[in-house]
């Protein structure tokens, strides 16, 4: 029943609905870091209540490698690492002798292969676009900035950055209808504590959890709250490291013959001598890791076809940690298989285009692009997402999720087998033989019957 109720709301609300009446806003939040069970493992609040108002997915699957600047671009240009270009925190780019790091990565050179969402938002003549440190918003990607946007300081307080946000989204000329917001934590104590320290991770998330709590007060206090869509995600979890878990690689392989170019969980190797030679050396450095050639990737990775993709991959086993010959200086990571639950976050949003109370197990973290475009009413770029994974998290879709359409098709068909049972039974139903009797007569007949 709640489900056809669901399903009647939804429909009056895309067939009544007057999408001119306003621009839809759009404000998406990232908390680096936040492993998805961290949901469930401590008391947040502010969050709990957020994701009471709205929905849930449990379980985002991010793109592999699970990495920070990888994932955040995936997030807003619904493109596979292959495909955007951001391929690791670290790249270098045989050509033309590039390198790229978290310090140095404000040439247009590296972003250019993909269209963010804020640059289409402005393309597109709906509004335009504020940005609050998302990697990537202070570069001129395709010679465009967000029309607002703070270039990356980490010691810039998170309430220093929703102050900025809300002022561009609440009083801005021409009106900001798109807004990225990106925070640091949990993702730096998870490096440093481990993501099993419950003691210190639980102080870290309740930070986190007032945040939330922080920049809902100001949306209220702006009069947004009630009129603005907002989603809250992470790039990537956090698995446990040890010290007791390192691959040396100058156990097996001399520096000489490589220069690494990205670092663990997945390195990236470029060989200086002969490729399969070096190959070899590696794969005899243990078996916590795996050690691919570039076209030797499994295809589940969407992680080839790309020339900053290094000639030779390692991926170490979960909670294991590649080194050349340097102890371990933290107790979490992440970059592992993108299968793991451990590298999943989550996403919650709430506001008008959502429904309340919703939760769903799962969606690709590519899927979250072209769901952001059709809220904003924008046309998307070519992508790797699947709009119909998300619009059951929508009030104007119609959706009917598989095992939901299963439930009402059984019913269905359990209702009209009952129904034609009971008309076979009534039509087959004959009245009992009445046993014989012999006629009697009754003494006053005048005209006896004679036989």
């Amino acid at each position: 029943m709640s489900l056809l109720l669901t399903l009647l709301l939804s429909g009056i609300v895309a067939c009544c609905g007057h999408p001119g009446d306003s621009v839809p806003r759009l404000l998406l939040v990232s908390f680096d870091g936040f492993r998805a069970d961290y949901l469930e493992t401590y008391h947040l609040p502010h969050l709990q209540e957020f994701i009471e108002d709205g929905v849930l997915v449990k379980q985002v699957t991010n793109a592999f490698i699970t990495k920070t600047f990888p994932n955040h671009y995936s997030i807003v240009t619904g493109l596979y690492e292959e495909s955007h270009g951001i391929v690791a925190n670290d790249m270098y780019d045989a050509d033309t002798k590039k390198t790229f790091s978290q310090f140095n990565d404000s040439d247009p050179f590296w972003w250019n292969e993909a269209v963010p969402i804020w640059v289409t938002n402005q393309q597109q003549g709906n509004g335009t676009s504020a940005a609050a440190m998302w990697p990537g918003t202070d570069v001129k990607i395709n010679n465009a900035t967000p029309h607002f946007f703070m270039k990356y300081n980490f010691s810039v307080k998170f309430q220093e950055r929703v102050e900025k946000i809300v002022t561009w989204l609440n009083s801005s000329d021409p009106v900001v209808n798109f807004a990225t917001l990106y925070w640091e934590e949990p993702d730096v104590s998870g490096h440093k504590y481990g993501p099993n320290d419950t003691e210190n991770m639980r102080k870290v998330l309740e930070k986190v959890d007032n945040h939330v709590g922080y920049l809902k007060s100001k949306l209220k206090a702006s009069g947004l709250w009630d009129s603005i869509n907002v989603i809250i995600t992470s790039d990537h979890g956090m698995a446990t490291c040890s010290p007791k878990k390192l691959i040396v690689l100058d156990g097996c392989i001399d520096r000489s013959n490589y220069v690494l170019i990205d670092k663990s969980p997945v390195a990236a190797v470029l060989p200086k001598k002969n490729k399969k030679y070096v190959y070899n050396l590696l794969k005899k450095c243990g078996n916590h890791m795996k050690v691919y050639l570039k076209e030797e990737i499994p295809e589940r990775f969407h992680y080839r076809h790309n020339k900053r993709i290094q000639p030779i991959i390692l991926v170490a086993d979960e909670g294991w940690t590649i080194v050349q010959n340097e102890s371990l200086l933290k107790l979490g990571d992440h970059g592992y298989d993108n299968a793991l639950p451990s590298m999943h976050p989550f996403l919650a949003a709430r506001g008008p285009a959502f429904h309340r109370g919703y939760k769903q197990s799962t969606i690709n973290n590519v899927d979250i692009y072209p769901m952001m475009c059709h809220i904003l009413g924008l046309t998307p770029q070519p992508h790797n997402g699947t709009f119909s994974n998300t619009k059951c998290l929508l009030t104007d879709q119609w959706c009917i999720n598989l095992p939901e359409a299963i439930g009402i098709v059984i019913g269905v068909l359990m209702v009209l087998t009952t129904f034609t049972c009971i008309i076979i039974i009534s039509k087959n139903r004959v009245a009992p033989p009445r046993p014989f009797s012999r006629l009697q007569l009754q003494s006053d007949d005048d005209d006896p019957l004679i036989g």
